[in-house]
């Protein structure tokens, strides 16, 4: 059934606040992608999110989030939350707004019968979520295996 979607029911969304160090990179693996020229998907830029990304996640038939996420793991580490993993991931403890908000975009979705059955948030390690254009050297170093990561994903959902 996944096989058949088009790039246009597949969304990569890249969250997280340009202004606040290792938090930028979800928006860092939406521009890496897109300057590499793959996936064959929607790239945005969802930023701190909102309720207006409601529409996107819900015309979705494959949604891959990408954040820096609190797992306890050295920073730089990649981990992958599928289904029902991702959302057990965001109903744990919310550190930044967009975790919260990310949270309430998939409940929301799911109330309305409209939640994307492949789902995935790509997450990294943070080091440091303080004010600051640039990301860690270890989260930096991981944008790669972040991209890698969600090739991976649409590879499997898709294909």
């Amino acid at each position: 059934m996944f096989g058949d979607c088009a790039s246009a029911d597949v969304l990569v969304l890249g969250l997280g606040n340009r202004l606040l160090g290792d938090d930028a990179a979800g928006p860092l693996v939406v521009d890496a992608l897109a300057r590499s020229g793959r996936p064959a998907a929607r790239l945005s830029d969802g930023g701190t999110i909102g309720l207006a990304l409601l529409p996107q996640i819900e015309d979705a038939a494959v949604l891959i989030a990408v954040d820096a996420a609190l797992f306890g793991a050295e920073p730089g580490t990649v981990r992958v939350f599928e289904g029902d993993a991702m959302d057990r991931q965001l109903g744990g403890t919310k550190r930044s707004a967009h975790e919260l908000a990310l949270a309430d975009l998939v409940a929301a979705a799911a109330l309305g019968g409209r939640l994307p059955a492949r789902r995935a948030l790509v997450a990294v390690q943070p080091q440091s979520t303080a004010l600051g254009l640039e990301p860690s050297p270890a989260v930096a170093a991981a944008i790669p295996r972040l991209c890698d990561a969600v090739d991976e994903l649409l590879a499997r959902w898709t294909r």
